[in-house]
């Protein structure tokens, strides 16, 4: 280890969430300058010995939690394993008496039983995987918990939602650490759909979209989002899925409970959010490339579902990306309410 390569410890245990580990772990090993990397990225194992996921993988780490020195970051992984009394315990006297010479620690999905346990949560924001959240709010009432945030940073503490979410914190580590274009890199190389923003919910509404619709619709809405600045009327769906408009737009309203129109302006003005918070490009070149006919139309519109003009948006929410680690605002659930589109929005998404 140089003296500019900073020494991340991705913890693990006997019952482990292995992409949880892995993850973290890969994603900081693929930051390099010049052919070097910049993080040592280390599996610590509460023991020298080998440990087994809850998949069944085998892990053998590089060094033990007592023998863990020098390290810059420590992730707490999630898994089942780490909710065994004598497993958690030992982390959190780890945590008790040594997380004051780490400079962050971190936790994903369910690493927060142990985050939480030893008490350094207590009056913070945090957040973990949305199915344990309930459990988490009643066992530790003292944690300000987010639950639908993806993830979340609080002084020296940084929570995150379950599974892949932990790519997503680990990349804005990297981009606080070593700026945008190096976790931009890491993104690419992992072929990340894209690098989402901490304020995003966790529980997407394409996801919805897709667990809630039939086969027909299975693909429509993955087209959609990379379609948003093309034809998006209902004749143009319609034909996608082999249905007459007429008879398509009545299927998904339906299955959805709202017009096709207002779902199209929904994926708009949410990826329209997400370019917003990582800056890319100006309000009129945000606008074109989510669909909108002009920069007064987008700016209506935005307005109308978010409360707050884009250029504020971007100020208040984008300005410290874990930057990135912004505080879930009420927009959040807002941007799921159904709505009717703006007069001008219902030609080209009728």
């Amino acid at each position: 280890m140089t003296a500019s390569t900073q020494r991340v410890g991705v913890l693990g245990y006997e019952g482990v969430e292995a992409l949880d580990l892995v993850g973290p772990l890969e994603a900081f090993a693929k930051v390099q300058t010049g052919g070097q990397r910049r993080y040592e990225a280390v599996m610590v194992g509460l023991h020298p010995g080998e440990f087994r996921s809850e998949s069944g993988l085998v892990f053998r780490p590089h060094l033990s939690l007592d023998d863990a020195r020098g390290l810059d970051t420590l992730v707490i992984c999630g898994g089942a394993g780490l909710r065994v009394p004598d497993t958690n315990a030992q982390v959190v006297r780890w945590l008790r008496a040594r997380a004051h010479t780490v400079r962050r620690v971190v936790s994903v999905c369910t690493g927060i039983y142990a985050l939480a346990a030893s008490g350094l949560l207590d009056g913070r924001r945090a957040t973990t995987h949305w199915q344990f959240a309930q459990d988490v709010a009643a066992r530790f009432p003292k944690v300000r918990l987010e639950p639908d945030a993806l993830f979340i940073k609080d002084g020296a503490f940084y929570t995150s939602a379950g599974i892949t979410a932990g790519i997503d914190l680990s990349l804005a580590l990297i981009e606080e650490d070593h700026g945008p274009r190096a976790a931009l890199t890491v993104a690419r190389e992992l072929v990340m759909y894209l690098k989402r923003p901490g304020g995003q919910a966790q529980y997407s509404e394409p996801l919805r979209f897709q667990e809630e619709s039939g086969s027909r619709f299975g693909d429509l809405t993955s087209w959609m989002l990379v379609n948003l600045a093309g034809d998006l009327s209902v004749e143009a769906l319609a034909q996608r899925t082999c249905l007459s408009p007429r008879h398509f737009a009545r299927q998904f309203r339906s299955a959805f409970g709202q017009t096709p129109a207002a779902y199209v302006e929904q994926l708009r003005m949410e990826e329209a959010r997400r370019r917003l918070v990582e800056g890319d490009g100006g309000i009129e070149q945000v606008a074109l490339a989510v669909g909108f006919q002009s920069a007064d139309v987008f700016r209506r519109a935005f307005e109308r579902r978010f409360g707050v003009a884009p250029s504020l948006y971007r100020r208040g929410f984008g300005a410290e990306p874990v930057r990135g680690a912004l505080p879930v605002p009420t927009l959040v659930t807002k941007s799921r309410t159904r709505r009717a589109p703006h007069q001008s929005q219902r030609r080209a998404a009728r």
